[in-house]
């Protein structure tokens, strides 16, 4: 009798183990990584996707716009992320193409980390110097000049930028850029700018660290990062097109993006919003997919969690700082879903694009 409850055990024990191994084979596992701007709504609608559908793990890294396309390019992720779109000349260098597509979008704050200041306004030419390194005390009068009534410190500004290859910085200059021939000039527009001026630090999360824990601070972070729970820096209301000074909110920036249509390649800039009550630096920001998936599984997933993304996802943008897609915008990166199919394009490969391979190593995938 004990032999045979011994066997049972065992024969359960190897039930089990095909059972799990069985469900293993079946989940089907997405991996991505780039802009870190996205990447707090990005990972909750992915693991919120998974609790509703645990055959489907999808694992987003925060690693920058600059990697993020880097990735795409040799292959190394299911997809990718970046605020700023990849080139033409980035894309040919993709075998089978890529499908842009924006999921959100967002403002660039400037958050600031001065003692006993709650409320400082910031002219255009304000900012632009800061970050020029023309503008070094925050008593200068183009600070004090639109700031009346409060008493601003002697004390140097401590610039805060981005160390890594990033999204944000280049949507970011490319609004400097717009408003300033100056800055337009040198340092430009720019993924990783040579700046005039700062300390680095990386990703959003590691400037939104910064100005936490550095007096008389100031430094560009996705407006996310500037009202998360353990935010203890402050948002500087900005000069717009207009001329009127605008605090970053889910309203303003909708109302930047209602003078922007979105056209057919899905890939639209606002440097430089027009309305009274537009906020001066939003941006789309774009996954990026494959159009071709040498595994069926795998592209039929990520449709699945990417229409998930546009219906359910959006309706939890905002409590996160994310502006919702306009519902025509939405409507525009459904359709664009279609372009992402099974198909023959190269797998995961060593890191090296099309261009790069020898002959022989060519000859090795078409064979």
């Amino acid at each position: 009798m004990a032999y045979f409850r011994r066997l049972g055990c065992v024969l359960f024990l190897l039930f089990a183990c095909c059972e799990a191994g069985c469900s293993s084979s079946n989940t089907v596992k997405l991996q991505g990584s780039g802009a870190s701007f996205p990447a707090p709504l990005y990972t909750k609608w992915f693991k919120e996707y998974n609790a509703a559908h645990p055959d489907v793990r999808v694992d987003y890294q925060s690693t920058g716009s600059g990697a993020g396309v880097k990735a795409m390019v040799d292959k190394t992720v299911d997809f990718g992320a970046s605020d700023v779109a990849m080139s033409k000349e980035e894309i040919a260098q993709v075998d089978g193409g890529v499908q842009l597509l924006p999921m959100t979008a967002g403002s660039i704050v400037l958050g600031y980390n001065i003692p006993d200041v709650d409320h400082l306004k910031l002219s255009r030419d304000a900012y632009v110097d800061i970050f020029l390194g023309k503008i070094t005390k925050w008593n200068d009068p183009a600070i004090a000049s639109t700031n009346d009534g409060i008493k601003l410190p002697a004390a140097d500004i401590n610039v805060v930028v981005r160390a890594d290859s990033s999204g944000t910085s280049a949507v970011f200059t490319k609004h400097l850029s717009a408003i300033s021939t100056e800055f337009a000039k040198s340092p430009g527009t720019n993924k990783m700018p040579n700046w005039p001026v700062g300390t680095k630090s990386k990703g959003n999360e590691g400037v939104a660290a910064a100005l936490n824990t550095t007096p008389n601070s100031i430094g560009y972070v996705e407006y996310g990062f500037a009202v998360a729970a353990d935010a203890k820096f402050k948002m500087a209301l900005l000069e717009n097109k207009n001329g009127k000074y605008v605090a970053p909110s889910i309203a303003s920036g909708q109302a930047a993006l209602a003078s922007l249509d979105m056209p057919e390649d899905l890939v639209a800039w606002l440097p430089d919003p027009a309305g009274d009550e537009a906020y001066p630096i939003v941006t789309y920001t774009w996954m990026l997919a494959y159009k071709k998936y040498a595994d069926p599984k795998k592209a039929q997933a990520l449709k699945d969690v990417l229409a998930y993304c546009l219906n359910e996802g959006q309706k939890q943008s905002e409590s996160l700082g994310y502006i919702p897609l306009p519902s025509v915008v939405v409507d525009k990166v459904k359709a664009a879903l279609s372009n992402i199919n099974p198909g023959e394009s190269p797998a995961k490969t060593d890191g090296k694009t099309a261009n790069d391979k020898t002959p022989s190593e060519k000859a090795k995938i078409a064979g």
